[in-house]
């Protein structure tokens, strides 16, 4: 993996995971998260180089559940390196999701 998404991946880990108003118990979860989470971005990353997807493809390719990855996708998308591509597509329960790619700025 480049530089470049090592070193946004790293600003990704570094966005507050909680609001100051959140209890306790919320904000230990969130110091739990920066356990996974580049493994989680670096995973849903190169599920979506082989093609895009939503959260339930995503988490198929890369073996994460989708409830896994739709965290992580606001978060990539926050640091700019996917995208919604603009379309809907079925997801594994049948509902509609969002379609998400790496954005044209990190291909």
């Amino acid at each position: 993996m480049s530089d470049y998404y090592l070193d946004t991946i790293t600003r990704v880990a570094d966005l507050p995971l909680f609001r100051q108003s959140n209890p306790a118990t919320s904000k230990a979860a969130a110091a739990r998260v920066r356990e996974f989470a580049g493994e989680h971005h670096r995973a849903i990353l190169e599920a979506l180089r082989a093609a895009p997807g939503g959260a339930s493809a995503i988490a198929e390719r890369c073996g994460l559940v989708a409830h896994q990855v739709g965290k992580r996708l606001h978060e990539l998308a926050k640091a700019g390196l996917i995208e919604e591509t603009g379309r809907l597509v079925e997801s594994a329960s049948g509902r509609r999701e969002r379609e998400w790619q790496v954005s044209a700025a990190s291909r």
